[in-house]
């Protein structure tokens, strides 16, 4: 039986602790507490009936510390019942919160560049997109639909056990070309305005860094994008099979695609180094997993807590 699917799914595991906690406090609520409590009463009646005949017979007794002993003793949870019920409330919060409002992710890539780094905390809101069941990801309130521009953390479709987070290029119904490393949306040329070159820290390598202007309904969303010199748009030859894949084009350092019903189209800011929707096809509404929307921590750059665009 292979186990890693189970392992890194942290939200089931998260919840299946959630579940034997709270089991565990319930019986401990409803059943063995009113148990011990019996026991504690049936011991005290003991030890007090035994103190009377005592007393009865002459004997002196100075009982009130052995009492409150004796059923200190009965009342006693057991250590497993003990942490249980101290971990439940605890579980359950982190799982309502990291389940229906915000969960954080740790960037573990540079195919975001240079609007994540390598090393960031952040934040992802779960609700934004819709109400979503845990585990099964199934959405249940409809709230928004992802937008052009945003920055979106998704379940990577040849494997729903990998989190990616790409940025939102084409929605469902858009025409999305790319050529000379220029998008074009609905036949509408992507507009971009040079910026100085930028250097990548990790790798000592200077890169061409532009604004991208993408247009969305509520207006254009501008943010930063790589180019490597020597880097066509696309390599032909790392294309997958995808489903769907019939709604794309290729040619040499050009492809164009048609976003189908339900799907997303998603690219790295660093869009020469960035295996994103160009390769492995688009991004189905049912593998949404929230927005990205602050990075709150960065241990090695605090200059990096902020909103993200």
């Amino acid at each position: 039986m292979n186990l890693q699917p189970i392992l890194s799914n942290f939200a089931l595991i998260l919840f299946v602790a959630m579940v034997i906690t709270g089991v565990i406090w319930c019986l401990d609520t409803f059943v063995l507490s009113k148990q011990r409590r019996r026991a504690a009463d049936a011991a005290l009646r003991e030890y007090d009936a035994r103190n009377a005949k005592l007393s009865a017979d002459g004997i002196k007794l100075d009982s009130n510390g052995n009492r409150l002993a004796i059923e200190q003793a009965h009342l006693r949870q057991p250590t497993w019942v003990e942490y249980s019920g101290s971990f439940f409330p605890v579980i359950a919060l982190v799982f309502i919160l990291r389940s229906f409002l915000w969960e954080p992710f740790k960037i573990p890539s540079s195919s975001m560049v240079p609007t994540l780094l390598v090393g960031d905390f952040i934040l992802v809101n779960k609700y934004t997109y819709g109400i979503r069941l845990p585990i099964i990801n199934k959405k249940v309130i409809q709230v928004n639909d992802p937008q052009r521009g945003d920055v979106m953390v998704f379940k990577y479709p040849k494997d729903m056990n990998q989190d990616y987070i790409k940025r939102v290029v084409g929605v469902p119904g858009d025409k999305i070309s790319y050529a000379d490393k220029r998008l074009t949306v609905n036949g509408k040329a992507v507009e971009y305005t040079a910026l100085d070159d930028y250097l990548d820290d990790q790798h000592p390598e200077y890169h061409k860094q532009f604004v991208e202007s993408l247009p969305g309904p509520n207006g254009v969303t501008q943010h930063r994008i790589l180019n490597t010199d020597g880097r066509r748009s696309i390599d032909i030859g790392a294309v997958d099979e995808f489903p769907l894949r019939e709604a794309c084009e290729y040619s040499f350092d050009k492809f164009t695609c048609t976003v189908p019903e339900g799907h997303y189209f998603m690219m790295g800011d660093n869009r020469d180094n960035s295996a994103d929707s160009r390769y492995w096809g688009f991004v189905p509404d049912r593998n949404i997993v929230g927005k990205a929307f602050v990075v709150w921590m960065n241990f090695g750059k605090f200059d990096r807590i902020g909103g993200i665009k």
